[in-house]
């Protein structure tokens, strides 16, 4: 199997929302016009596919997740012609693109919903999940504490109660419904004709669960098999990357034990283990959750993240560890959100510490698996938590010095950009970073380009190797009779790590990022400084054993 086959497995994957990237006709919100102006912007990052969160016909009472209408473009952003031209544009670039499918609800405001609930015999009633009266059990499942009080709320217009998942708004849809699932494949394959390569799935575990009062708890795996099937039909190498936070034992049952249906899935047992280990230097944890995942099919992978459009979810850490968590990187009550998670972006969660910033991106992309992106991080952007749950951390993308950021022209914008005196775009922005040599976001591009040419961490076999400092993460990838080494150090003094490498030709480590090398000492291993929240990259044997070499320099007087 070639890497063209599965072009996933070495992606780099950038998420964003057209709403807040760039702001073309100057109304003060991004359009796909825009976006289509900055994707060489994402092709010099070393971006091959973006993820865009929803751009649909929507009250936007939940930033697009609440969807009118799964077969069009909010005006807001332009029309399906400028969708079009946009994803054109993007694939002269070679970039790949991935929707949002948000198939588990609607918008109450869904024409679906507004006849459903006129009419208890007509086409789209049973499409939604009723109930004559209000459940015992209505405040069990909610996914929003403090924000939402119940999961069944009255409909005056039927005279029922109908079941939400989430907010009250948004309507769940009862996908065990034989026309439910025929309409979700035309939906993806109306998407697919135009071009895009695949979709994020949102909050799978509860797509494919079975909804109704005093229904015993079932999930309906054959439904993903239902919907890869007709996308692999459609478009042969499109993929669906899921949202599923689910214990590391139930991953198979996600990709499939044949590895036919679920291709991708975000890694949030690796992902909350690692900001444990972020916080307190302890790996134990973060060791057991990538051992946890470490078995699925050769066609599946799973995607490895810092920061998304959501909170840091911390749900299943312990209480103490969460406690951890919040204590180093969200220590006031604004800064979390939903008893569970962190509300805010990487940068300021890091402290703006660059040896930080590095050290936790250097993770992103050396950890087994394809690694995703979120808009802004690559060049630090802050949050403002003066703005409602989530939306602290979804501000417009700072691209100059210029008024809102560079991001429009208009006298208002659709959320305020920072302008702190750390953050603010004045001192944060693209332009800016791109004449500094020692950026972050040059840092970034050039880390980018060397993860393309590491496939081991992407297609190989993982090790974790012992060290004498219980601080210090050193992982091994084999593939293809080439070996690669990671070292990071979670610590914040300097280490002498010493190590065993155990493969061909292990006496001699040369550095990915640096001339830099290693040769083994009498007893077989290594000993290798690191400074505090340091990292390092080898290739075993030196550069000439690597399938493909790099030349890259990535020295850094902060390292």
């Amino acid at each position: 199997m070639s890497i063209a086959d599965l072009w996933y497995k070495n992606a780099i994957i950038y998420c964003l929302d057209v709403e807040k990237y760039q702001d073309a006709n100057g109304d003060g919100i991004g359009d796909f016009d825009g976006l289509m102006r900055r994707l060489d912007y994402l092709q010099g990052l070393g971006v091959t596919c973006v993820w865009l969160q929803p751009f649909y016909p929507s009250p936007n009472r939940d930033n697009g997740y609440d969807v009118v209408d799964f077969y069009g473009v909010h005006s807001k952003h332009g029309s399906l012609g400028d969708f079009v031209a946009f994803m054109r544009h993007a694939d002269a670039l070679g970039i790949r693109v991935i929707i949002d499918l948000v198939v588990n609800h609607t918008s109450i405001d869904c024409p679906w919903f507004q006849q459903a609930r006129v009419d208890a015999n007509g086409f789209f009633h049973d499409w939604y999940v009723w109930s004559d009266i209000r459940p015992k059990n209505h405040k069990e499942g909610i996914v929003f504490p403090g924000q939402q009080t119940t999961t069944w709320t009255k409909d005056k217009r039927s005279g029922k109660f109908y079941f939400h998942r989430f907010y009250a708004h948004q309507a769940d849809l009862n996908t065990w419904h034989p026309y439910v699932r025929a309409e979700i494949h035309k939906i993806m394959g109306f998407w697919l004709q135009l071009g895009v390569s695949g979709f994020r799935m949102d909050a799978v575990p509860f797509l494919i669960e079975k909804k109704g009062a005093g229904v015993e708890h079932q999930v309906d795996f054959n439904l993903l098999k239902e919907m890869r099937d007709f996308l692999q039909w459609r478009s042969g190498d499109a993929i669906m990357l899921a949202e599923a936070n689910i214990p590391p034992e139930e991953s198979l049952d996600y990709f499939g034990p044949e590895g036919d249906r679920l291709q991708m899935m975000l890694n949030f047992p690796v992902n909350q283990r690692l900001f444990y280990a972020l916080a307190t230097g302890d790996l134990g944890p973060l060791i057991q959750a990538l051992e946890d995942t470490r078995r699925r099919p050769t066609n599946a992978q799973w995607v490895q993240f810092l920061r998304s459009h959501d909170e840091l979810d911390l749900g299943r850490l312990t209480d103490e560890q969460r406690q951890k968590v919040f204590d180093a990187f969200g220590p006031e009550k604004r800064m979390q959100l939903y008893d569970r998670g962190i509300r805010r972006r990487l940068a300021p969660m890091l402290g703006n510490d660059r040896k930080r910033l590095e050290l936790a991106f250097s993770l992103l992309f050396s950890l087994p698996g394809t690694p995703m992106m979120q808009y802004g991080d690559e060049i630090g952007i802050g949050d403002d938590l003066r703005l409602p749950e989530r939306e602290c951390a979804r501000t417009p993308m700072q691209w100059t010095a210029d008024r809102h950021g560079g991001f429009s022209r208009a006298s208002r914008v659709v959320r305020p950009v920072i302008h702190d005196k750390v953050y603010g775009y004045q001192r944060v922005n693209v332009s800016e970073q791109r004449r500094d040599p020692q950026s972050l976001l040059n840092w970034t591009e050039r880390i980018i380009r060397a993860r393309k040419e590491c496939p081991e961490i992407s297609w190989g076999n993982f090790v974790v190797l012992r060290t004498n400092v219980p601080e210090v993460l050193a992982m091994r990838y084999d593939w293809r009779n080439t070996s690669l080494v990671t070292l990071h150090n979670f610590s914040s003094t300097k280490q002498t790590v010493k190590v065993r490498i155990d493969c061909p030709h292990d006496e001699l480590l040369v550095e990915v990022f640096d001339r830099h090398h290693s040769k083994t000492h009498n007893d077989g291993t290594h000993r290798i400084p690191l400074d505090g929240y340091a990292w390092r990259w080898f290739r075993v044997g030196g550069p000439d054993n690597a399938p493909g070499r790099s030349d890259l320099d990535l020295t850094n007087p902060r390292r």
